[in-house]
């Protein structure tokens, strides 16, 4: 079977919403993919930030 000529899956960056207000210095972000037919807004998942040292929402930014 052929592969379709442009993919539906794109790469994201994920960064914590947390930290922002918290005014520790450092930035958590995360590389991940999405399938941009499925889901055309934006993802939050929980991540680990080593900064913080817990689990935190972290919110797809462009």
């Amino acid at each position: 079977m052929a592969k379709k000529s442009k993919d539906q899956r794109i790469q994201v960056i994920l960064e914590c919403t947390e930290q922002k207000t918290s005014g520790i210095p450092g930035i958590s972000r995360y590389i991940t993919t999405k399938n941009k037919k499925n889901t055309p807004e934006r993802i939050e998942l929980k991540k680990y930030n080593p900064y913080l040292k817990k689990k935190t929402v972290h919110k797809e930014i462009k």
